[in-house]
C-alpha cells in the first residue's frame, strides 16, 4: 500500500511539473505558438461565416468580428476546405506581399482548377505565372495609349445603345456589358453583339461559382461555374480557329490584339501555344478585365446618385476635357491624365466598396509573424478592409472623401484594391482607363438619381447592388 502511495505521489509531481513546464514554454519569450482563433465545422470550417457575411452585405464583419476577439493583427480560421491565417492591417499586406516567392505563393482553392481546368495539366497557378510574362506588352500604360481612342468610341456606342433615350436604366447590368464589351473588343477583337451577348451570360455564372462552397450538384453555383466555363471555351477555341485562318490570309494583323500576339509567339524552345492553351489564357483574361470593373463602374453611380457635391466636381474636370475637343475628336492620353479628380473619385469609390475584397497565399515554408507560428501549407489570406474600412488607417472611414488620394495618397500598403508587390493586379492601367472614359462619358450626357433609396450591397463575389441600381435619368438643363 506504502509504494501504492508513492507511486501515485510521484505521478502527481510530474504531471504537476509537466504542466508548469508547458505552461511556461507556451509563454516563453521568443516561443512561437499558432495564431488564435477558431477553425470552425469540421470540413467547411468557417467558410459559411464568410462567405454569408458578404451576402448580408458586411463582408468587412467576418475579418472586424475576429481581430477585436482575438488579434488585431492576425488569427486562424479554417476558410474554403483549408487551415489558414488572416493577416490583418498595413503591416500584414506588406508582409504577404513583399514574401511573395520567398515564404509564401500564390494559392487558390482546388475548385478553381475546375472551373479552370488547363489544357496543359499544369495548375492555374502554374497558367497564371505563364500569363504574367505575357501581359506587360499590352497592360503597361505606353501600351494601352492606343487603346484610348478605341476605348472612347466604344463608350459612345454603348451610351447610345444602353442609355440614351431611356427614363430609367439598372446600371450593374449596363456596366457589365460595357467592360465585358471593351474586354471582347480589346483581347480578341469581337464587338459583334450577338457574339458579346452569347458570352456575357455565362461569364456571369462562371465569377459567381469561383468563390463559391464546391459542391458540385445540378443547381449549384459550383456546378454552374464549371458547365459556363466549359461553354466558353467551345466558344472561344472557334474564334480561335477563325483568327488562324484570317492571319494566314492576311485579314488580321499580327498586332491588332493580345489574341494575335498569343498564337504568333513562340516561347524559348521555338514551341506555339495549342489552342484550348489559349483559350484558356484567354479566359482568365476575360473574367480580370471584366467583372472588376464594372463593380467599380457601377459604385461610381450610386457614389455619385448620393455625393451632389462629389458629382459636381467630376462634372466640371469632365466638361473643361470635353470643351477642349473638336466635334468628333476623340479622347487621348493626354485628357486621361488631366481627369485627376475623377480618378480621386473613383480611388474613394474602391476603398469602400473594393471589387476584390482579398486573396489568398500560401506558406512555402514554416515562419514566425508577429511571434506566431504559421506551419508550412497553411492557407494566408489578406482582406482590403482591414485598412480600407479601418478607423485607426483612414480617419472618419465610412466617409467619402476623394481628398484622401491628393498628393502622396494614403500610406503604402493601406490602399489594395489591386493588391500589391510583385501579384499586383497587372491589369491596373486598364482598369483605370476604362473607368475614366466611362466616367466621361457618364456625367456629360446625365444627372441621375436612385430609385431604390436604401438598396441592399451584396458580395458574391464582387461588391454589386442587391437590385443592380436601378436610376432614373436626369438630362442636363440646357
Amino acid at each position: 500500500m506504502e509504494v501504492f502511495f508513492v507511486t501515485l505521489l510521484c505521478l502527481f509531481v510530474s504531471l504537476v511539473f509537466l504542466s508548469l513546464h508547458l505552461l511556461l514554454y507556451k509563454n516563453k519569450p521568443g516561443s512561437a505558438t499558432l495564431p488564435p482563433g477558431k477553425t470552425g465545422w469540421p470540413v467547411i470550417g468557417e467558410s459559411l461565416e464568410f462567405l454569408s457575411s458578404g451576402w448580408k452585405g458586411h463582408p468587412e464583419k467576418f475579418i472586424f468580428d475576429r481581430m477585436a476577439k482575438y488579434s488585431s493583427s492576425v488569427f486562424k480560421t479554417h476558410l474554403l476546405g483549408a487551415k489558414a491565417a488572416v493577416l490583418c492591417g498595413a503591416s500584414g499586406n506588406k508582409f504577404l506581399f513583399s514574401n511573395d516567392g520567398k515564404l509564401v505563393q500564390a494559392w487558390w482553392p482546388a475548385s478553381v482548377d475546375k472551373i479552370f481546368p488547363s489544357s496543359t495539366q499544369t495548375s492555374s497557378k502554374q497558367e497564371a505565372i505563364k500569363l504574367r510574362k505575357m501581359l506587360p506588352n499590352f497592360l503597361k500604360a505606353e501600351a494601352l495609349q492606343r487603346y484610348v481612342g478605341v476605348m472612347d468610341h466604344m463608350a459612345q456606342r454603348h451610351f447610345a445603345d444602353g442609355w440614351e433615350n431611356k427614363q430609367e436604366v439598372v446600371v450593374f447590368p449596363l456596366a457589365k456589358n460595357y467592360t465585358f464589351w471593351l474586354a471582347c473588343r480589346l483581347f480578341v477583337s469581337v464587338e459583334d453583339p450577338n457574339e458579346v451577348e452569347k458570352l456575357s451570360g455565362p461569364f456571369g455564372r462562371l465569377a459567381s461559382g469561383l468563390i463559391s462552397i464546391p459542391i458540385d450538384l445540378p443547381g449549384t453555383p459550383f456546378n454552374k461555374g464549371i458547365k459556363a466555363s466549359n461553354f466558353i471555351r467551345k466558344e472561344l477555341v472557334s474564334i480561335i480557329k477563325r483568327r488562324k485562318i484570317d492571319l494566314a490570309e492576311g485579314k488580321a494583323s499580327p498586332t491588332q490584339d493580345i489574341l494575335s500576339h498569343m498564337l504568333l509567339t513562340s516561347d524559348e524552345n521555338g514551341k506555339f501555344m495549342h489552342e484550348l492553351d489559349i483559350a484558356d489564357k484567354i479566359l482568365g483574361l476575360l473574367i480580370g478585365g471584366h467583372d472588376t470593373a464594372s463593380s467599380a463602374c457601377t459604385f461610381i453611380v450610386k457614389y455619385l446618385a448620393e455625393l451632389p457635391e462629389i458629382y459636381e466636381g467630376v462634372y466640371r474636370e469632365q466638361m473643361e476635357i470635353a470643351k477642349s475637343k473638336a466635334p468628333g475628336e476623340l479622347l487621348d492620353w493626354g485628357d486621361i491624365q488631366n481627369m485627376k479628380y475623377s480618378w480621386n473619385v473613383a480611388c474613394e469609390v474602391l476603398r469602400l466598396a473594393p471589387p476584390l475584397q482579398g486573396a489568398f497565399r500560401e506558406a512555402i515554408a514554416d515562419f514566425t509573424y508577429n511571434g506566431f507560428h504559421i506551419p508550412k501549407g497553411w492557407k494566408l489570406y489578406w482582406s482590403a478592409n482591414s485598412t480600407h474600412r479601418n478607423p485607426k488607417v483612414f480617419t472618419e472611414p465610412l466617409k467619402f472623401d476623394p481628398s484622401r488620394f491628393e498628393g502622396s495618397g494614403p500610406a503604402p500598403y493601406t490602399f489594395v484594391p489591386f493588391g500589391g508587390g510583385p501579384r499586383m493586379c497587372p491589369g491596373k492601367e486598364y482598369a483605370r482607363l476604362e473607368i475614366l472614359v466611362f466616367m466621361h462619358h457618364l456625367v456629360k450626357r446625365f444627372k441621375w438619381e436612385k430609385i431604390i433609396p436604401d438598396e441592399k450591397i451584396i458580395v458574391d463575389p464582387m461588391s454589386i447592388p442587391a437590385e443592380g441600381l436601378p436610376v432614373r435619368l436626369l438630362p442636363h438643363k440646357a
